[in-house]
């Protein structure tokens, strides 16, 4: 059974559902991780999303930040959550999905921005930052981890040269910094993953999911980084047979995300 899952920051689920209910309608995606839904478990648009066939869905969200949530047209089974760097800012969900080659666990993540400053000591929120991955990395190294995961979401770090629009104008500036880039490396190390969508877009072809609003064409401008991302365990990184980012969706209607989707397919 063909499964396609796309992972997106939506940067507020309700002020952007019907662009997600036209994304649905036109892409068709078995299940779509979004990251950014700024509303509460009581506020996510659990009705509207399960009119348009996703009535399987895990959210783990708090008040106006954050937030993680898991939609599917597929049963969504044992959903679990995980605090890491100390503060619980609803940056991760999971549950597990039956892929028909047996059941695959879906990991939802936000990994924090990190702020401004490329200095921890400065700046808590890149030491926050700092602490998340460091704790995901030792997360990673437990036996749940060998195989049937896939994790994906909003990383907040664009670890390659062609995953920026400029290497060297941005080694200062967060996501892109050596210390990141070297800590999001050592973590796709841990276990045997496979970064999917580099796994099709060759390494020295660029690739951007991000946008900023600060740029007054983003488009033309096309200063973008690939912040976005979907691993998987190799067992399941065999059956994936294809990925894209849909750029067009970055332009769509009148106040889009600054974050495009990113689709991976497993056959």
């Amino acid at each position: 059974m063909p499964l396609t899952f796309v992972t997106w920051n939506i940067n507020s689920v309700r002020l952007r559902l019907p662009m997600v209910l036209d994304f649905l309608k036109a892409v068709k995606p078995d299940v779509l991780a979004l990251q950014e839904i700024k509303c509460t478990n009581e506020q996510f648009p659990a009705k509207e999303l399960a009119a348009a066939g996703y009535g399987h869905q895990v959210v783990h969200g708090q008040k106006a930040y954050h937030g993680v949530a898991t939609i599917s047209r597929l049963p969504l089974l044992e959903q679990t959550s995980k605090v890491l760097g100390g503060i619980d800012h609803a940056r991760h969900v999971a549950a597990k999905v039956d892929y028909g080659r047996g059941q695959l666990t879906l990991h939802n993540f936000y990994i924090p921005a990190g702020g401004d400053i490329p200095d921890p000591e400065a700046n808590a929120k890149f030491r926050h930052k700092l602490d998340y991955l460091t704790e995901l990395k030792d997360w990673f190294d437990g036996a749940e981890f060998e195989n049937g995961q896939l994790i994906a979401g909003d990383f907040n770090i664009a670890p390659h040269e062609s995953d920026v629009w400029s290497h060297k104008q941005l080694l200062k500036v967060v996501s892109h910094t050596p210390v990141e880039t070297e800590a999001l490396d050592e973590l796709l190390g841990r276990r045997p993953w496979i970064d999917l969508v580099r796994k099709h877009i060759p390494y020295d072809e660029k690739a951007y999911s991000w946008w900023s609003y600060r740029s007054p064409d983003w488009n033309a401008a096309d200063k973008g980084r690939r912040l976005d991302h979907v691993w998987a365990t190799g067992d399941v990184a065999v059956h994936s047979n294809g990925a894209e980012i849909l750029r067009d969706w970055r332009g769509y209607g009148d106040k889009p995300s600054d974050h495009a989707p990113v689709v991976v397919r497993l056959d």
